[in-house]
Order: C-alpha cells, then structure tokens, then sequence
C-alpha cells in the first residue's frame, strides 16, 4: 500500500478526545491531525516523538492531516492508521502471503453480516465457500511479540463472537493480526488488558476460527506485508 502523497514530519504534542492529535510541524506551525485509532498506542506515541502525516486530498475536508506513522522512543516506525491495516491484508491474501486465504475466487470489503450490527473487513469468496475475515491493528509491541488490544475493546470482543457464530453456520471464519512494523515475529492477546478479550479469542480458536498474523516493512513511502507472524495465544491467566 503506498501513499498517494508525500508525508510530512511532525512532532506530537497531545491528543485531544481520542480522535485528535495536536503536532508540531519541522517549520514549528502548529497542526491539528484526525486519527483512527481509538487505541492507546502505549510504548509509541508520546510527547515530543516523531510522527508523520499524511496531506488530506480532498480540500473540503475539516482538518487538513491524518497521523500515518509514529516512531518509537528507540526510532521504530509504527503504522497506526487502522484503516490502512485491511487494505495491506487484503494485498497480502491477494499476493498468497497468509496460507489458508486464497483471493482467486473475489475479495469484497465492508459487508454486512451477524445478528450485532456489524461489517466483516473483508468476504472471500461466494456462496458455501466463503470466508469472513475481521483485521485487527497490532501496535503494541514488547520484546518482538505483538499484543492486542492495547485498550478494552468491547467492538473487538464482539466480532469475535460474530465469527464464532460463523463457524456455527457450516462457514469458514478468520481473525488477521496485521502489525504495521518492522519488528515484530509473533502476536496474540493482551489479557492483562482485556482479559475477556484473550478468553473469547481462545474460545474462538477452539471453535474452528482461524487466526493468522501478519508483519509490514514500513517507511514513509508504503506499508506493505512481508511475513507471517507466529501466533501465541497461550492459556488463561
């Protein structure tokens, strides 16, 4: 997935009602960015880091930047924009990167699906053969090992159980962990944050959901797949 223009360098400075982000540019002109991640983004974002910024293209829009990358105290860049996170899974189905997923018989994007309300991320296939795929960001990082969520998730905790009632139906259900950074080999939950997130994966993997896990290269250019990550869901706490 490359970016359709040039980044731009910033420092943080706050974040204001989760979905703002107050910054300063190299020239010191104050800026004000909108982001996706309702997460914590712990051990990435902080006060005085370096992140970068993506130009809004359509010029009507409210603000003008959206917060891409952010880089870690130790210089790690980190992707954070969630969205993004579904079009580099889908690359990476279509590229026959993640094993078990294979894109030939059509991809489609926000369907709506379940009894709670929701859109899967991404539908392989048609009729008796699809596969319902929800996509989770992983940016919290400790030692190699991603962990989600890096915040209570109550959506989170529900798509599991849409995909467990998947799998309930006779159909193929998956959860992909894409960490868009470099540093990552292996991912699974954070039950010290979400304890009841950890218990519901678990519960889906035992119920037939598949779990996969992807790793990004990440520059200032594009974030794109370019492994598998090891998934260790390991046992109750």
């Amino acid at each position: 997935m490359h970016f359709p223009a040039p980044l731009v360098r910033a420092r943080f400075v706050r974040r204001e009602k989760r979905f703002f982000i107050h910054a300063t540019g190299d020239d010191g002109t104050a800026l004000v960015a909108h982001t996706n991640n309702t997460g914590r983004m712990s051990g990435c974002l902080f006060p005085g880091g370096t992140i970068w910024l993506s130009p809004a293209l359509n010029p009507a829009r409210k603000l003008r930047w959206s917060l891409e990358i952010v880089e870690t105290p130790t210089g790690t860049p980190v992707g954070v924009n969630t969205s993004l996170a579904n079009a580099v899974v889908a690359e990476a189905i279509e590229s026959g990167l993640v094993p078990g997923l294979d894109a030939k018989a059509g991809l489609r994007r926000e369907v709506r699906y379940g009894s709670r309300g929701s859109r899967v991320d991404l539908l392989l296939g048609e009729g008796s053969r699809r596969v319902w795929i929800e996509v989770k960001n992983v940016s919290l990082v400790d030692g190699g090992h991603g962990r989600f969520p890096d915040a209570p998730t109550e959506r989170g905790r529900k798509h599991l159980q849409e995909l467990q009632d998947v799998v309930r139906s006779g159909q193929r259900a998956a959860l992909v962990f894409c960490s868009q950074r470099p540093d990552t080999r292996s991912v699974g939950p954070a039950d010290d944050i979400d304890p009841e997130y950890g218990k519901l994966l678990r519960q889906a993997a035992d119920a037939g959901v598949e779990i996969y896990g992807v790793g990004c290269r990440v520059d200032k250019v594009r974030i794109e797949a370019n492994r598998t990550l090891v998934v260790k869901l390991g046992t109750a706490p």
